[in-house]
């Protein structure tokens, strides 16, 4: 019974992270006119504080200790930490700009981005599967540039920028939750340069703003904790699965909730992009179960 236990438990907290991730531009919508700015130096200094506070419940700052006493290790996550800054302030900046549905485009995209990521960097080979998957992803979007006039920067801002992250972070030795705590730490400081010397200050202006502010390290740390928990419990080839509830939840809130356009070309853009998605998992299931014996 301790293994059935255990997986349910995992598919809770693997529901639970991908869709509040989903659900998250509801949370950003509150903001109004705030700059995306703004939010993401509270973002990341709330969420630095509650991630301390999660490491010392969970007794591991000593882990921490010793990562900060490791320059070889803590050095490439300043690196990492800036490109999920980017990665942050960019969707941040799309939700607040009635562009949720390009962002869902990007985190649709992002497991594409992975193979190519893999291939470039990593010198993977494709298989006919993901080589035929990068393929209709890339009509999608060159449709979505031939027939809506412009090229979908936001949403492969998003995707290239958590690609890389989730890549160089593989490389890192250092445990995720430990890790992305490091990370808000090493860009705290900045970003209360910031807050200190920035012309306008939102915080404090009325309560409403100030919890909003407060709550945006709550957001960010719950479903991270959430995601660990899914991941100890669940094969990887499982949580994947998951990832595609969070950008159709995004898609979903873009088109029904804020009513933001989605024509005939964001049809097919999303059609080739989710036949993509549906081909690279299905040969993926069958490489994993052939691997496996």
């Amino acid at each position: 019974m301790k293994p059935l236990t255990s997986n349910r438990l995992g598919v809770l907290y693997a529901t639970l992270a991908y869709g509040s991730w989903g659900l998250v531009p509801l949370y950003w919508k509150h903001f109004g006119t705030v700059p995306a700015l703004e939010i993401l130096g509270h973002r990341m200094v709330w969420s630095s504080l509650l991630l301390l506070l999660a490491l010392a419940v969970q007794q591991n700052l000593p882990e921490l200790k010793k990562l900060l006493g490791s320059p070889k290790l803590w050095l490439p996550l300043l690196l990492t930490s800036s490109i999920l800054s980017l990665n942050w302030g960019f969707y941040i900046y799309g939700v607040g700009t009635g562009r949720i549905v390009e962002t869902s485009l990007g985190y649709f995209i992002t497991p594409l981005v992975n193979v190519l990521l893999g291939v470039f960097i990593l010198k993977e080979k494709l298989t006919w599967g993901q080589s035929s998957a990068v393929f209709l992803a890339t009509l999608g979007v060159l449709n979505s540039v031939v027939a809506l006039g412009q090229v979908p920067w936001l949403g492969l801002t998003l995707a290239v920028s958590f690609g890389s992250y989730g890549l160089l972070r593989k490389l890192i030795p250092v445990s995720p939750l430990v890790g992305l705590t490091m990370e808000t730490c090493l860009l705290s400081p900045v970003a209360i340069a910031y807050l200190t010397f920035q012309h306008t200050s939102h915080f404090g202006q009325n309560t409403t703003l100030t919890l909003l502010f407060i709550g945006a390290g709550i957001i960010t740390s719950l479903p991270l904790l959430w995601f660990n928990n899914a991941a100890q419990r669940l094969r990887l080839s499982t949580l994947g699965f998951f990832q595609y509830i969070a950008p159709s939840l995004q898609l979903g809130l873009g088109v029904l909730i804020y009513h933001e356009p989605f024509t005939q070309a964001h049809l097919v853009t999303f059609g080739l992009i989710w036949a993509a998605l549906a081909l690279y998992s299905t040969t993926s299931m069958f490489q994993n179960k052939a691997t496996q014996g």
